[in-house]
């Protein structure tokens, strides 16, 4: 990648930072080895946005939250990105392609940028394809970043694990709900949002935050925030802007607590740790000599003529 195509990048020029996640996406080696050329460069440039999570059961509405909420940010003269991590398997679909027709509006404003994350991948996967991007978009000069994850399940970890605020969007109805969603989850939000709160649905709303506000007081919270539970209805754009308004609280709170640099400075370090456990693995799993000696070591493992721990012994003797 030429000089002034990086300048390109810097500068805000869209094409430039797509053609720069398409690097980061590849699984070319020397794609990868240029990405992360671009990487080290834009790196002094990133950091400057207010990175944000947003999850939630499957017809919670996320695509028209999000949409509502980054045109509301555009108003307020932000750009914004959106990422959307999509773990579905590649035979279902998913939202591979479908992000850019479920958010006209917004996708069609110049301040904003969309991109799927590809499900599957090398190294990493989705979530350090998500985490470079992230990079990239900083650095062409987005102000904030949606990054949307489809379902409930690991995808929502590892996206807790790269943002500043983690947001999980509820439908209203009640405390039932509350059993279909793992207790970890809650555990790792910042705010909980019940969407479609209005018409009918606006007393069903209100009585499940109060059901939600108490569950989420038996959580235990050691941070410096306590989570929030507020409503809004995407569709009649009722409380967006109170939920952005919670989000700068959370921002300037943090900043006063000294805790944002923290966490993102304890993520970075978590990321290099989980990186560097992949990385043995790969060489570990392309080493000629232990896929010579596995074969023979699973079938001694099976006939317990010899235990797990001593099997992989060997194996890790062989690096």
């Amino acid at each position: 990648m030429q000089v002034f195509t990086l300048q390109a990048l810097l500068d805000g020029n869209r094409r430039a930072l797509a053609k720069a996640i398409t690097l980061v996406e590849s699984k070319l080696d020397t794609h990868r080895e240029q990405a992360q050329g671009i990487l080290e460069q834009v790196l002094p440039h990133s950091g400057n946005s207010i990175r944000i999570g947003i999850t939630g059961v499957p017809g919670v509405g996320k695509s028209t939250f999000i949409e509502a909420f980054g045109l509301h940010l555009i108003e307020q003269g932000k750009r914004v990105a959106v990422l959307a991590v999509d773990p579905s398997s590649p035979i279902a679909g998913g939202s591979i392609l479908g992000d850019k027709t479920r958010m006209e509006e917004l996708s069609r404003r110049d301040e904003a940028f969309i991109r799927p994350s590809p499900s599957e991948g090398t190294l990493g996967g989705v979530a350090q394809k998500t985490r470079e991007t992230m990079l990239l978009c900083e650095a062409a000069g987005y102000d904030v970043i949606l990054v949307e994850t489809v379902g409930v399940g690991q995808s929502e970890y590892q996206v807790a694990g790269m943002v500043d605020f983690f947001m999980v969007l509820m439908l209203p109805g009640g405390g039932d709900e509350l059993q279909g969603i793992k207790k970890g989850i809650l555990e790792l939000a910042d705010a909980l949002v019940i969407n479609k709160a209005d018409g009918d649905s606006e007393q069903m709303a209100q009585l499940s935050r109060t059901h939600y506000t108490s569950a989420m007081n038996l959580l235990r919270h050691t941070t410096f925030w306590t989570p929030r539970v507020m409503t809004c209805s995407a569709l009649k754009l009722i409380n967006i802007d109170a939920i952005w308004g919670m989000i700068i609280d959370y921002y300037f709170q943090a900043l006063k607590e000294e805790a944002f640099q923290g966490k993102r400075a304890q993520q970075n370090r978590d990321w290099m740790h989980h990186l560097v456990n992949e990385m043995l693995l790969l060489k570990l799993t392309t080493n000629p000599r232990v896929k010579a000696l596995l074969p023979e070591l699973e079938s001694a493992v099976e006939n317990q003529s010899t235990t797990a721990y001593a099997a992989a012994r060997r194996i890790i003797e062989l690096l």
